[in-house]
Formats: structure tokens, sequence, C-alpha cells
């Protein structure tokens, strides 16, 4: 019985132009082979499975090949070629730097490196997953990678670049592999179905070419599987499905539609078919949500464009959202979103999950049909008013109009605004006091005049009926009032600053203050608010308030803060202290 190979190591590339996927990169490797232009040391860079390691051996295989030929390709017949082929080469040592990861591992190969190749012109070392070294064997290794025998070459090779020193990264000519396409990849799994004889549908072969993520390796080893899961040596898209366990896209564009006409039932039951198939929750949110954003790619052929689809399920995807409103889906998301954020942690998940569907099933109900350009907006009232008239929204079909009452006809009344944003001391302050302020705001009254605050109060001020007289125990009274209610609303630094005795000056109220950060703290906290409710309960807009501070006498007494300030202020008072310490050999310090 002949043993089985799988396809990863029986199709690997022997020639560059093999290589899937890496253009760019083979066309450099191809360019400084002909031109003589090789560096000392290659770093290959990228995902799993895209051919780092495949393209490391073709290029110590193409630099040593006794009959290069023009084109950059080694010939494959030459004996340096057929060693190689046979894993015979005495020229080529490959490393792998899991495992031998140590400053000795690296010290031994500096030591081999010392010795020329004996057939070929250069000795060349592969060293896979090169961040796995340790930062010392990194350091070991520096000055033989940097000016390395004019014979030897490293190519080194690693998944995850950001690990490696960056003085190994400054001595290498370093090549960044991308992800490879899934078309060309379904194009590379065609052909080798071809030579293998199995007929696959293009679908399978698109489904296995995208599951597999940019990895080609990954996506071969999913072949393999498939093809000895089939009876009769056949790839069909349903038993790809089945057998790599993805949920169908069909299921997702079916609930969508649900979802649209707002039939919940439907989505439910569709939801428990799905359940019943093994497929876990977070796994279906999951991949509805990234059907959502599908659809949302889309509405724009820009974005449509960078769908990694095939054309029929572009074309499915593009019908969808036609029907759907950008709106709906990015509401969609945000549930989805948070609803596979909190799955984990629910009691009963799949409550959970049946909670999102129906939330996004009555989206529809919020919002009004996409608008032009595939934005959709709230509902609006039922009724607008305009001036005097009220134009009321038409009468859906089959539905009976609902009339709302007319709304009371209320007296328009002057709007006083009393908050006062932008603070002016006034020119009649007196030194250390601050007295009233002024702002620049407009406000426009029921006439449609446009007046500053300041204009408005002036106006109020010489109204008769908004600057009518009151007592000092009726000021008293309305003072203590909101220091009562700064304290019950548990305000305490508002109500401190109201505790305090007042009189009144020319309808200026003076509070005494010990310095100027309580004036500054009253004028930015309270005084706006406490200001508007005095002028509105006592109906008089002439009032205003200043705040004094009261003038101290600095004192000349020496504060007392250090040990050995508290010491020397006792020992002058006591001078039998400091014949004690010195006695005991005391420090005041303890």
């Amino acid at each position: 019985m002949e043993n089985f190979i799988v396809s990863a190591r029986k199709y690997r590339p022997t020639q560059f132009d093999s290589v899937v996927g890496q253009n760019h990169i083979t066309t450099t490797l191809k360019n400084a082979i002909k031109s003589n232009h090789l560096a000392q040391a290659f770093l290959f860079c990228g995902p799993r499975g895209v051919g780092k390691t495949t393209c490391a051996r073709i290029l110590a295989k193409t630099i040593n090949c006794e009959n290069i030929g023009a084109d950059g390709e080694a010939c494959g017949t030459c004996p340096s070629c057929t060693s190689f082929q046979e894993n015979t080469s005495l020229t080529i040592h490959e490393l792998d730097a899991a495992s031998n990861n140590s400053v000795e591992d690296i010290r031994n190969l500096i030591d081999q490196v010392r010795y020329p190749p004996q057939r070929g012109r250069y000795k060349i070392y592969i060293i896979d997953e090169v961040h796995m070294l340790s930062a010392s064997a990194f350091n070991a290794f520096l000055k033989t990678l940097e000016e390395p025998p004019s014979y030897a070459i490293f190519i080194l090779a690693t998944t995850e670049k950001h690990k490696i020193l960056p003085t190994i990264l400054s001595r290498c000519q370093i090549f960044d592999f991308n992800r490879i396409q899934w078309k060309d990849m379904a194009s590379h799994l065609a052909s080798i179905a071809t030579k293998e004889n199995i007929e696959a549908e293009p679908a399978a072969l698109e489904l296995i070419s995208i599951k597999a993520d940019g990895g080609l390796r990954d996506a071969l080893s999913m072949f393999d599987l498939n093809v000895t899961f089939s009876t009769d040596n056949t790839l069909r898209h349903k038993d790809v499905l089945e057998n790599l366990h993805i949920l169908d896209s069909d299921y997702y564009l079916q609930i969508t539609d649900h979802m649209a006409a707002q039939n919940h039932v439907g989505a439910l039951v569709l939801l428990d078919e799905i359940m019943r198939k093994g497929f876990d929750g977070q796994q279906f949110i999951s991949g509805f949500m990234e059907h959502l954003r599908n659809l949302l790619f889309a509405k724009d052929p820009q974005t449509l464009a960078l769908m990694e689809i095939s054309d029929e399920s572009r074309t499915k995807f593009k019908l969808q959202a036609e029907k759907t409103n950008t709106s709906f889906l990015l509401s969609a998301m945000n549930i989805c979103s948070q609803c596979e954020i909190n799955y984990k942690a629910a009691k009963n998940p799949r409550l959970h999950l049946e909670l999102c569907l129906l939330k996004i099933n009555y989206l529809p109900s919020v919002f009004q049909p996409a608008t032009e350009g595939g934005g959709g907006k709230k509902a609006e009232p039922q009724a607008k008013v305009d001036g005097a008239k009220i134009t009321e929204k038409a009468p859906e079909p089959n539905k009976t109009p609902i009339l709302e009452p007319t709304p009371p006809v209320v007296k328009e009344e002057p709007v006083i605004e009393t908050t006062i944003p932008v603070e002016v001391p006034s020119p009649q302050a007196k030194p250390n006091t601050v007295s009233g302020l002024r702002s620049a705001k407009k406000v426009v009254d029921a006439k449609g005049t446009e007046q500053t605050s300041e204009e408005v109060l002036a106006s109020l001020s010489n109204d008769p009926a908004n600057s009518k007289a009151f007592t000092i125990e009726e000021l008293t009274t309305v003072w203590n009032q909101l220091a009562a209610e700064f304290q019950s609303a548990n305000l305490i630094n508002n109500y401190v600053m109201m505790n305090r005795p007042i009189e009144i000056i020319d309808s200026i109220i003076h509070i005494k203050v010990e310095n100027e950060v309580q004036v500054q703290q009253f004028n930015e906290n309270i005084r706006l608010e406490v200001l508007g409710k005095i002028r509105e309960r006592l109906q008089n807009y002439s009032i205003d308030i200043a705040l004094d501070v009261i003038e101290t006498e600095k004192s000349d007494k020496k504060m007392l803060y250090t040990q050995s300030d508290k010491y020397e202020f006792l020992a002058q008072k006591h001078p039998l202290l400091s014949e004690m310490k010195q006695k005991l050999g005391l420090d005041h310090e303890y």
C-alpha cells in the first residue's frame, strides 16, 4: 500500500513561478539572483501558510544551482539541485529556532559557519520561527549575522516580526509576505483537483479558500479532509458545509428578510433549526453581524468590491442591500455587538439570543423608509405646528386617522433670562468688593426684538412693576429659605457660603468673606442661581450682590511644622529639656 502524502507536501512549489500569490517576493528574489545582488541575510515575515519556508528553500536551491536559467530559476537537474531534492545536501542547513533557541545552539551554528562549503558557492542556513530565540541568543548571533563569511547566507523566517530585536532587523533584507487571495487559492485547488482526478464544484473550492483566511496550507489541509469525507471522489458545496461545520449564508439571508418584514415568528423558527443542527449561539450571532456588515458594504460599488466572497454571493448581497436601509443595518449591528459581548455571561443564552432577534425585528417600525442615500430617520410626530396652522400627517391606507386635540392658546409672555454667563466687574465696584455681573448675550422677546441681557434687566429695573419695595425681614426670610434648600439638597459648601450675615445698602446685598478664594467660589457656584431666585421671589430686578473681603492683620507668629521647630520652641520655654537631651543622648527627630 502506497503511503499517503498530504497535498501541502506533495504539491509544495519547487520553482519561484509555482509559488501562489507572492509575485512581489518571487520577482525580487529572481532579479537579485540574476544580477548577483544577494544580501548576506534575508528575513521572511508573514502569516502562517503563505510560503515563507517554501521560498527560503527555493532560494537556497537556486543560488547554489550550477546552471541557473536566464529567468533566474534553478535547472533542477544538476548535482546540487538533485542533492537538495533528495535531502542530502551538505550546503543547506535548516534550524528550528523553536527547539534550538539557546545561546549554546547559536554558538554551535557559528562554529559551523567557519568552514566553507565542499560543493557549491554558498553555505545557506534557514532558521525557521526565528522569533523564538532568546534575547541572549539574538545578541550572540548579531556579529555573525552582520559580517558573515563571503560564502554564508542566512534566511530567517517568522510569523511574529514584532518579537525580533531591532538590531537583528537592521541587519536583514526584509520581505513581507501577503495573505493569499481566495481567488488564487481556489484556482490552485482546482488545478490540484484536476491532477488528482477529483470532481469539485467551484462553490465548494471557493468556500474552502474563503474559510482558509489567506493561508494556503490551511486550504490544502481542508481540501484533503473533504476529499477523504467524499465517497465518490467528488467535492460538493453541501458536503463541504457539513464537514467544515459552516453555517450556510442562505440562512442569514432568510433571517434578514424576516427581520425586514417584521416576521419574528419566521426568524425564531429558523433560529431553532440552526441551533438543532449543532451551531453555537455565539457563532451564529458573530456570523449574522458579519452578514449585516456585508450588506452595508454592498450598498456602494466601491465597498462591494472589498468583500471576499464569490460573484454569486455578491449578487445576492447586492439585491438584499437594496431592500434594507442603512439605519436598520447600523442599529442591528449595534444590537448584535452587545449580544455577542454579553452572551457568555447570560444565564439563559438562548433567551438572550432570541431577545436580540426580537429587538432587531421591530427596528423597521422605529425608522421611516430610507431616504436618498440609504439613510433613515426616526419617525416624526403626527402633527407639525407652523404658526397658527396645524398640518396633520396623511393617514396610512386602511387606518383611521387619529385626530389630536387643538392645543390651547397660551398668552405669550416676555422671556426674561436671569442667568448671565459672562462676568464683567461693574465700574462702580469698590476695592475688595465684587459687585454685579453683566452679560453680552442676546435674547429675543415676544415681539421679535433682539436685546442683550443687560438691556433686558435695565428695562425690567425701570419698570415700576418689577421694582417692588421690600423690607430687610423679607430679604432675610428669602435668604434663609435658599440656604435651607441647599442644606436639604446636601449641598453643604453652598449652604456654608449662604450661612453668613447680610446687610442691604441701596438695593445691594453685602456679604463679608475672608479671602478672594471665597469670592471666586461664590461667583462660580451659586451667585447666578441665588441672585435670580431673590429677584424673582421679591419681584425686584434692581437687586445685586456684593462680596466684601475683610482685611485681617498678618501675624508674624512662626508656624511649627518640623520636629526641629517643635523642639526649639519647647527648649526656649523649658531650658531643662536641652540638658536632659544631652545627658540621655536623645535625638529630637525620634
